[in-house]
């Protein structure tokens, strides 16, 4: 891209909502604030070809024309071009291709890779797209993410038109995802939604998320028990409604049944004895999606190495969970079935301040 072109942007999922300010830092952190509003004073800053302000909220799908880059001083550092990946690098992120077409692929990612970079991160899917144009000449867009531990179904967009095709699905949430994770304990209801917003919680400089009543933006899980291995452990299916950070990590801790290996969010509670794995076991075991030409993207991605071994030391049988539907009637919408999920809520609450009131004593 030269300096003079004006550069145009699709809103990703993960951006559906932020300040237009935030996007810049988020993405284009080395464009001051100053020079956002003087974009947008002068109305070269546009939204869907709209005039913008730093203020406006972004919805995903959107358009968002910037103007050219300004022209760079010669004394100032210049940002450094992405390296060129190696064999090995191509040949790593290439095996991780579950499926592909004209408009997407889909990855099956790995535990411990990250989506995207960040502080200290330098490892993650986004820095090797570039093994995976394939035939095409565009670099392939992120339009989801999941987290560095979670493995499983990642879409990536092949071109600037799937991209906000994809986002739109993912912000009216008409695209569906399903993970399967193995929990410490046994829910009491084994088919429920958990209703509950989450927030940032305080003093972590927003890594780390927590349930917040007053002010947390609203959050609802889908969960069903596949299987359970006594008292011990369950394997369940989630279906988060709505994409918040650590959504199913947040909610299924907040039931009191962290998941396996979520030290995060479960703490030392999170860990079972018996040679199964602490690598967390959360994993995006499928997506279906609609194409933009027309039919659907339906992609089941495989579990890594830690998490199948962890099902055969419980006992668990995968094929019990492939044989269950996607859709299943929305219970949770009667008075009964939030009553219900309410209880179940309680009641680890209940248990929890049981819990620290042993605590005490024995101190």
């Amino acid at each position: 891209m030269n300096a003079g072109d004006v550069r145009q942007f699709v809103v990703a999922a993960d951006d559906d909502g932020i300040r237009l300010d935030r996007w810049f830092k988020r993405h284009m952190a080395g464009t001051s604030f100053t020079t956002v509003a003087k974009w947008a004073r002068t109305g070269q800053l546009r939204v869907d070809g709209a005039r913008a302000t730093p203020g406006d909220r972004l919805t995903a799908g959107q358009t968002l024309r910037v103007p050219p880059a300004e022209p760079t001083r010669t004394d100032a550092p210049q940002k450094r071009e992405r390296p060129p990946l190696s064999a090995d690098e191509a040949a790593y992120v290439q095996d991780m291709v579950i499926h592909k077409d004209n408009a997407a692929i889909v990855l099956n990612k790995p535990p411990g890779l990250a989506t995207q970079g960040g502080t200290k991160t330098t490892e993650h899917v986004d820095g090797l797209l570039d093994a995976l144009t394939f035939e095409s000449e565009g670099r392939p867009k992120l339009v989801h993410r999941l987290d560095k531990d979670t493995s499983g179904a990642l879409l990536v967009a092949r071109n600037a038109r799937a991209a906000g095709f994809f986002a739109k699905s993912f912000s009216s949430r008409t695209a569906r995802k399903v993970y399967w994770a193995l929990i410490v304990g046994v829910p009491d209801i084994r088919d429920g939604i958990i209703d509950l917003p989450i927030g940032k919680q305080p003093g972590t400089g927003g890594e780390k998320m927590h349930v917040d009543e007053e002010s947390g933006s609203p959050a609802r899980t889908r969960y069903r028990v596949i299987e359970r291995a006594g008292n011990r452990a369950a394997w369940v299916e989630l279906q988060p409604y709505t994409g918040r950070t650590h959504q199913l990590r947040v909610h299924m801790n907040a039931i009191g049944h962290p998941i396996v290996g979520d030290g995060k969010y479960g703490g030392p509670a999170s860990f079972l004895t018996g040679g199964v794995s602490r690598k967390m076991h959360l994993h995006a075991r499928r997506i279906r999606i609609d194409h933009p030409d027309g039919g659907q993207i339906d992609v089941t991605a495989d579990l890594p190495a830690h998490f199948a071994e962890s099902m055969g030391l419980l006992g668990f049988d995968e094929a019990l969970g492939n044989a269950l539907p996607l859709d299943e009637p929305k219970f949770n919408e009667t008075p009964e079935g939030k009553r219900r999920a309410a209880a179940t809520i309680a009641k680890a609450k209940r248990r929890d301040r049981k819990g620290e009131r042993r605590g005490r004593s024995r101190a």
